[in-house]
This record gives C-alpha cells, structure tokens and sequence, in this order.
C-alpha cells in the first residue's frame, strides 16, 4: 500500500462521492492502484447517509464504516458536510468542492457520472464540474444507479480487486441490503470492463477531460509560451504603427 518499490507517479488524486461507499464501488480499485503507485489519495464524501436503508444504529454507523474503509485503502478521509438526499449544485457545494481541490493541489479528479437517478450523485456531479473546471483530468465513475455510462477510459484493476472488495466490506450495514455490493457483482462488473479494455480486470470511467502528461513528475514547465510560438503578434507600440500603416495602405 504504500507503493515502495514503484515509480512515484507524484499526482494527488481527489475520489468524490455523493455517499459513504459510492466512492470504494466506483473506483476504489483505482485508488488502490494510485496508492500503490506512490500517488496520494483523498476521499471526499459529501454527506454521512443520514438517509440510507437500516435502522439508526446502521445510519449513526456509516461514517465509522467510512473511516475504516478509507484506512483500509490507504486514503485522507475529508467530510463535505452536507446532508443525504438534499445535495443540491449551488454556490456552497461547489466551494465546498473547490476548498478540497485547493487544500489537495489535486490534478486528477474522480467522481459520479452525470445522468444518474440519484439526485444527489448528480448535484455532486455538477457541482464538481463547476469546480473542476479549470483542472485537466476529470473523470466519471458508474454506480448503480447510473443511467447512460459510455466509458473510453479504463484502469487495471487485476491487482488491486480483492482491496477493493475489503474496502467495500467495512460498510456492512449497505453491503447487507444491496445485492449491486455483493463480491460477485463487483467481480462480475470488473471483469466486464476488462473484456473492454482487453485485459483481465478494470474498471471503467468516462472523461471531461484527461489529459496525458508524458514528463516525469517534476519536470520544469515552460513558464511562458516561446514568441515564435504565439498565435497572436506582439503589439510592441513600433509593432502597432506598422501595422496600422499596412492596414491602411491596404485599404486604399
């Protein structure tokens, strides 16, 4: 878990989900393979589930269910203090959003995908759209409440599916009541998405944005773009004079 003896990919990666274990069946197979990596991981989980199937004891248990299934996956667990079922994509969520972004210097983003029956998963949606709008990877994960998911981008998860599965058993009082959480479901669905990608196991995400940084981590960025590279002439006051005289003489 703590990725000695690999390449330190170096990116800080945000998992955003709507409720406790939205994130770990999404993609916490991904995770699992970014901790590896070297990457640093955080989760963010907007609300607690104050509204999720099972009595009080189960609701009041799923933000320890969460703790412990985040520890497990080697991820910072960060609370967005909202409440279950009455996300809604406003100005707060979306700061709320950003304040993580900011805090993570994250520059992968993973969260629900856009149509999806629960309205919470697509507030969470819009909202990190809002605020990830200036960040170039932003990548959707399936639920099972998804509607339309068209993925064309795809994470070996081969390694990495049996964390996956213990991650998903802290959360016992939804594993119990939901057959899409069940270990044969997760395996079956991986495996599906491996067929897709043309290896064994994957799961599956579908980009805003993804973009494919080939430097190694820490390479020096250009701090500005070459002149002979700018689509646009510089406007030096001798540059505007010529200019304008060759505007100009073009008119007459």
């Amino acid at each position: 878990m703590d990725g000695a003896g690999t390449r330190s990919t170096g990116r800080s990666v945000l998992a955003i989900g709507a409720h406790p274990d939205d994130i770990e069946l999404g993609c916490g197979g991904a995770l699992l393979a970014h901790v590896a990596a070297g990457d640093r991981v955080t989760m963010l989980v907007v609300t607690g589930g104050e509204n999720g199937p099972g009595d009080d004891t189960q609701v009041t248990g799923r933000r320890a269910e969460q703790e412990r299934a985040a520890a497990a996956m080697g991820a910072r667990l960060v609370w967005g203090g909202l409440v279950d079922c009455q996300v809604v994509a406003d100005s707060a969520a979306i700061r709320r959003i950003e304040e993580v972004l900011e805090a993570t210097a994250a520059d992968l983003v993973y969260v629900h995908a856009p149509d999806d029956s629960h309205q919470d998963h697509r507030a969470v949606a819009a909202a990190t759209l809002g605020a990830a709008r200036r960040l170039p990877r932003v990548l959707h994960y399936q639920s099972p409440s998804t509607l339309t998911f068209s993925p064309t981008v795809y994470v070996d998860v081969t390694a990495h599916l049996t964390g996956k599965l213990a991650a998903l058993a802290a959360h016992a009082s939804q594993v119990e009541r939901s057959a899409m959480v069940e270990p044969d479901a997760i395996v079956a669905s991986a495996r599906h998405w491996g067929a897709q990608a043309r290896i064994g196991y994957a799961e599956a995400f579908q980009p805003t944005r993804m973009v494919l940084d080939l430097s190694p981590a820490g390479s020096p960025v250009p701090s500005a773009v070459p002149a002979a590279w700018s689509l646009a002439p510089s406007f030096t006051p001798h540059a505007a004079s010529s200019f304008a005289g060759s505007a100009v003489a073009r008119t007459r």
